[in-house]
């Protein structure tokens, strides 16, 4: 479904991205992870067209989208998440996913119309599939941490993506958050048959739900194998799980 091959992006002298390599599989479960600037939310943010590629290919449902502007990658069927919530404050939680829907369906932009019912059984589906239905009214600001990531999830689900990318969706939750997100995230995968691309620092989380890991060391890919594979990977281990 996607591959990254010999993707390279470098700000200045600096190279964020060198020699980075990534197979995703229709229906897969893949984890990036290394730590703080190895170039994962940089590599994210190449592959869905916040940044320009200076060389390399990324190649969506056998098409080149290296170049493509975020919105036609979006509608290709690639969405994602941010390190930090990427909500609607002030809205409702039903109204910030309403929008992503509409946005999708493209009738956002469609003024003589009024916006309340539509596309509200489609919004409610997905909240109800992230289980959020029963917070539909509430303010989003006024969700706990864990909830608004949730959200986020919610809108990323309204624009129908084939391929979901999450950049450390449990960050700053508790141990209790981190094990209902997960389980969200597996849920997705199995019930509506989502690939999912994430990034975390949890070894545990990664370890226990990934179905392929792929290793980011300054900028590069080290390897890309099954969990266990990567475990006894020895570079891995020296780099980022502390020694065998």
């Amino acid at each position: 479904m996607l591959q990254v091959q010999e993707l390279k992006k470098l700000f200045g002298d600096f190279k964020a991205v060198s020699s980075a390599n990534l197979t995703v599989e229709k229906g897969q479960l893949v984890a990036v992870i290394g730590p703080n600037g190895a170039g994962k939310t940089t590599l994210f943010n190449l592959i869905t067209g916040q940044l320009k590629p200076d060389s390399g290919r990324i190649v969506f449902n056998d098409e080149n989208i290296s170049n493509l502007p975020p919105y036609e990658i979006c509608r290709k069927g690639i969405a994602r998440s941010f390190q930090i919530a990427n909500i609607f404050p002030r809205l409702s939680v039903f109204r910030n996913v309403q929008v992503s829907v509409l946005s999708q369906q493209k009738l956002s932009n469609r003024l003589f119309r009024p916006a309340r019912n539509m596309a509200a059984d489609e919004t409610n589906r997905i909240l109800e599939s992230v289980g959020l239905l029963d917070r539909k009214l509430d303010v989003a600001g006024s969700l706990s941490h864990g909830d608004k990531r949730t959200l986020e999830i919610a809108i990323a689900l309204g624009n129908e993506p084939e391929l979901l990318i999450l950049d450390e969706p449990t960050a700053g939750m508790s141990p209790e958050e981190t094990a209902a997100t997960m389980s969200l995230i597996r849920k997705l995968a199995d019930e509506q048959g989502l690939t999912i691309l994430f990034c975390e620092h949890d070894m545990e989380v990664v370890f226990n739900v990934a179905q392929s890991i792929m290793v980011m060391q300054q900028g590069r890919t080290i390897v890309q194998d099954k969990p266990e594979d990567v475990r006894q990977n020895i570079e891995v281990q020296d780099a980022y799980l502390g020694g065998a």
